[in-house]
């Protein structure tokens, strides 16, 4: 496929309400993940259909029928910031009130992730992947983060298509016991987590607020060493989540995983 003129146009009437899909691995995640991408771009066609074949074949025909390839200077015109890959694409955004509906249906086979007033763009993406790679049901956002923000979406390597990712208020949290992660809360390694359980995690520098706070059933605390201040959100998240996963078959992760993408 010949790179057209038209591609910079065509993006622009694309962009708005978008998905921006920064970089190949985000491209593969959302088509393996059934994500509708209208349009894909990147500065090296071969090389990224030789990537497709050597990390991911089963979307490398896909990507053939997908990629156009433009130029360094019209694909630095798409992107805030470019990908080493030289891929971008985008995508529609899923359906809200069918995301809405997944996160409100009982009972669930596997917990939602909210995290209370976020505010580092990255740890909400790296959330995002966790979540997707333990098969939560859900990642919801308070606050005026959007877990849809490029940053966000790269930051989870597009594995936003994988699980349900929605911002909601406190007040409108899926049904469920919450479990809010609390440095004051009883030791989590003595509590079972249910599949219907919903996890808050507060911001590294805030913590809870009061609000979500006062919708926890339960406070529970990470094992740390004293004089040890906090863990990384994303860190937070990965431990609930094993902990979770490691009493309930059902949400265990599957033994063979992929190695870690850049």
């Amino acid at each position: 496929m010949t790179a057209s003129p038209d591609i910079p146009r065509a993006w622009r009437s694309l962009a708005e309400g978008a998905v921006l899909l920064d970089g190949f691995h985000a491209l593969k995640h959302a088509l393996r993940f059934g994500a509708a991408v209208p349009l894909a771009v990147a500065t090296d066609r071969a090389a990224a259909l030789a990537l497709a074949e050597d990390l991911a074949p089963d979307v490398r025909a896909a990507l053939d029928g997908l990629l156009t390839e433009v130029d360094d200077a019209a694909y630095r015109q798409l992107v805030p910031r470019p990908h080493p890959t030289g891929v971008a694409a985008l995508a529609e955004r899923p359906d809200r009130e069918a995301a809405l509906r997944t996160l409100g249906s009982l009972p669930r086979r596997a917990p939602v992730v909210v995290l209370d007033q976020p505010r580092n763009l990255g740890n909400a993406g790296a959330v995002v992947r966790l979540a997707a790679g333990f098969g939560a049901t859900g990642v919801v956002t308070t606050g005026p983060l959007d877990p849809w923000h490029p940053n966000v979406v790269r930051g989870g390597a597009g594995l936003h298509f994988a699980t349900v990712v929605e911002r909601l208020d406190v007040a409108d949290l899926p049904p469920g016991p919450v479990f809010a992660l609390d440095a004051e809360g009883e030791d989590i390694r003595g509590v079972r987590l249910p599949d219907d359980a919903v996890l808050a995690f507060g911001s590294e520098r805030s913590g809870l607020t009061p609000e979500l706070r006062g919708r926890a059933d339960r406070l529970l605390s990470l094992p740390m060493r004293p004089q040890v201040s906090s863990y990384n959100l994303a860190t937070s998240v990965a431990m609930t989540l094993y902990h979770w996963s490691s009493q309930s078959p059902a949400g265990a992760p599957a033994p063979a995983g992929t190695p870690a993408e850049n």
